[in-house]
């Protein structure tokens, strides 16, 4: 992974204490993204991060920048408009990391949603993203079915093809942070977080580098850490609100030889889960899996049932592509707490404050790639109360996004 250089910018500082608007504590896409968002803000801002940028679950997604279109069944229709306006800014701020790609939907005759169902969601999921091209949607033809990487064919009975977004996750999230360290953020990475305290002035934040013990004056945290939200709300006194959560592990595989026609969205047959085919600079990544998960997040692997699930599965509409494996990973999903099989549970975003009327510790409970800024955005905005009135020194939604010289989504 390259390294990201940090921010020469110079915070206030007493008695050899730094002092900031904002701490932000962990360096995935919603970490980088709330720390680009108050130094647009004009905020000074400070970021710890333990590991490496992007370093769990947001180097460990299915790359994908999409509205969610099985979250219509759910009538998530809030998060499905707010991610398609999402898809609509990152396509026109990082054209180099975010692009359009079909996406194809097969149906047979075991397949759950019927030919009905999918056109009226596809219909509605136009609506949603206003007829962009990129929303728009149409049936492939039966004489194009056997140009389609060799799909199954029979029994097939129809084809839709819709366009979403793809990227890479981490080069995204380092891009995010490149901007924030050009505004003026300062990033310490790796900076072990080791604890805050509340104090008469905001929160005395502490962490090691190395073998040095550091600290900072901030006048209001984040807890963006993921899947370790938990870990670091521990570490914080008085201790902050907490939100019921659990773990979801979801595995990909990377299998020799590439997709050429899209993004195949499918049925797993064994319990009709969505699974992805994606062509991943010249592989074929498929997931993913979710499996409950309790332990460490760091150590969390692909099982050997999650590699067996997505091989059938990939084989039952491939049969004659290759299912050699030539890479596997898992990463962790933040879901609330609940019953019943995780792919039914709500994926929106949950914002914990300390203090409702006047909050300055806001902690990031699950989250979406697709709708990092939208996010990052509504967390400052829910700390400017507490803090100065800066000048704005730029907006989110209209900074260029750059990938690191080189770079390219194709590998």
């Amino acid at each position: 992974m390259s390294a990201v250089p940090r921010s020469t910018a110079t915070p206030s500082a007493t008695a050899d204490v730094e002092r900031y608007d904002l701490a932000v504590i962990g360096g995935g896409i919603h970490g980088v993204g709330v720390l680009q968002a108050a130094a647009a803000a004009g905020l000074t801002a400070i970021l710890l991060e333990e590991r490496a940028v992007a370093a769990g679950t947001s180097s460990r997604s299915s790359k994908l920048i999409h509205g969610g279109l099985r979250y219509l069944e759910s009538a998530q229709l809030a998060l499905v408009r707010e991610s398609l306006r999402e898809r609509t800014t990152l396509l026109r701020i990082a054209p180099k990391l975010v692009r359009v790609v079909p996406f194809l939907i097969p149906i047979y005759p075991e397949t759950t949603r019927r030919p009905r169902t999918i056109r009226a969601g596809l219909g509605l999921y136009a609506l949603l993203g206003n007829l962009r091209r990129e929303a728009l949607f149409a049936r492939i033809p039966r004489e194009e079915w056997d140009a389609l990487d060799g799909l199954e064919t029979r029994d097939l009975e129809a084809v839709f093809r819709y366009f979403d977004g793809q990227t890479d996750d981490a080069a995204l999230s380092r891009a995010v942070l490149r901007s924030a360290l050009e505004l003026g953020a300062v990033a310490r990475i790796p900076a072990a977080f080791q604890g805050a305290e509340r104090n008469v002035d905001g929160w005395a934040v502490r962490w090691t580098e190395g073998s040095s013990a550091r600290r900072c004056q901030a006048r209001a945290l984040v807890n963006a850490a993921g899947p370790w939200v938990e870990a670091v709300r521990a570490r914080i006194e008085p201790a902050p609100p907490g939100f019921a959560v659990e773990f979801v592990a979801g595995t990909h595989v990377e299998l020799e030889g590439a997709l050429a026609r899209g993004i195949y969205y499918v049925e797993a047959p064994r319990d009709r889960r969505a699974v992805f085919a994606i062509p991943w600079k010249g592989r074929t990544m498929v997931g993913t899996t979710e499996t409950p998960y309790a332990g460490d997040p760091a150590r969390v692997v692909p099982l050997d049932s999650e590699v067996t699930y997505l091989l059938e599965t990939y084989a039952h509409y491939f049969p004659r592509r290759s299912t050699k494996v030539l890479a596997s990973w898992a990463g962790l999903r933040v879901l609330p707490k609940g019953e019943g099989r995780a792919f039914d549970r709500p994926r929106e975003t949950t914002l914990v404050v300390d203090d409702e009327a006047r909050p300055s510790l806001v902690a990031i409970y699950g989250g979406k790639l697709t709708g990092y800024r939208a996010t990052s955005e509504r967390v400052v905005e829910r700390l400017l109360p507490h803090l100065p009135n800066r000048a704005r020194v730029a907006r989110t939604d209209e900074l260029p996004l750059e990938p690191e010289p080189g770079f390219s989504l194709d590998g």
